[in-house]
């Protein structure tokens, strides 16, 4: 007895008006296409930026797939793994009637990904013989008005800092949330930090990295008496590759474990009670320039909104 096809694997991104790093995140399934040449992976975004996730899902049908896992190149769960991937993979379901799939979970704070942030910040220290007790480290998440998307930013700040010999590490977020990146800055400076590494919570290049960037410099500027550096992007590496395929093998195997107990579409967290229960509605980032329309879905079983 042969055993089964193992499903197919898709990776959903955000999408991005930066070219470079849409391209990055095209360069990155081409890799993993490269690495597991026994199955067909395909990837495309959610919006900004091309393939569309429809057009790989339509390639994959072309060649022949019935079956995948679907895995979102996100580190936290916010609107567009909550809400937008499942919906458009529902409508990829309706379009190709007989396909099926399951549904990974997002990415971090992976302890793989947190070793490469640990590379990134002794990247950004080389040549300043900065003794790491005497950094405070800012760590920039996308940001969301979903509560506990945020405060995924704030876990994966503290399994950061234990047991690496910082200073401290500080979560802030690049839009939508509190605190931003120059409020981010204060606050290190009055716990009286004097040195402080700024460290994107971003997986590639793109528009928001590049303003975490500038806010950066713009508030250094404006700090003379503040030694501040600037951390890279996780980007495309080894660790990266392998945990997607670790979270293509949870979703192909249907193992895998949500998160949900602080979910705002299931439980009433003060100030988010109306969105308990409220159905689907089109996500909009006004921080990425511009969107386009998604269709309806649910999120592991329960109907829930946007709220990214």
């Amino acid at each position: 007895m042969t055993a089964p096809t193992p499903p197919a694997l898709l990776i959903a991104g955000h999408g991005t008006r930066d070219e470079a790093g849409a391209e990055a995140f095209r360069s990155f399934v081409r890799e993993l296409g490269r690495r597991h040449p026994e199955l067909p992976v395909a990837g495309g975004f959610i919006e900004l930026s091309p393939p569309p996730l429809g057009e790989a899902v339509a390639e994959l049908v072309e060649r022949g797939v019935r079956r995948f896992a679907a895995v979102p190149l996100m580190l936290v769960s916010a609107g567009h793994a909550k809400g937008d991937i499942p919906a458009a993979l529902a409508r990829e379901k309706e379009r190709h009637p007989g396909i099926s799939y399951t549904y990974g979970r997002p990415l971090g704070p992976h302890p793989s990904l947190l070793r490469v942030l640990e590379r990134r910040l002794g990247q950004a220290l080389e040549g300043t013989g900065w003794d790491p007790a005497e950094v405070t480290v800012l760590l920039v998440g996308r940001g969301s008005t979903d509560p506990d998307a945020n405060a995924e930013v704030h876990r994966a700040a503290r399994l950061l800092w234990e047991g690496r010999g910082y200073a401290g590490v500080e979560p802030a977020f690049v839009s939508l949330a509190a605190p931003d990146v120059p409020s981010g800055l204060d606050r290190c400076a009055r716990l009286g930090a004097r040195r402080i590494v700024v460290l994107p919570y971003f997986l590639f290049t793109g528009i928001l990295p590049d303003r975490v960037r500038e806010q950066t410099r713009a508030w250094a500027e404006a700090h003379p008496e503040a030694e501040v550096r600037s951390a890279d992007v996780i980007g495309p590496e080894p660790e990266l590759l392998d945990l997607v395929w670790e979270r293509y093998e949870e979703a192909a195997k249907g193992a895998v474990r949500m998160n949900c107990d602080a979910c705002v579409y299931r439980i009433a967290l003060p100030g988010f009670e109306d969105k308990v229960g409220l159905p689907q509605q089109p996500h909009f980032h006004p921080d990425d320039e511009g969107h386009d329309g998604h269709g309806h879905g649910h999120h592991h079983g329960h109907t829930h909104p946007h709220a990214h």
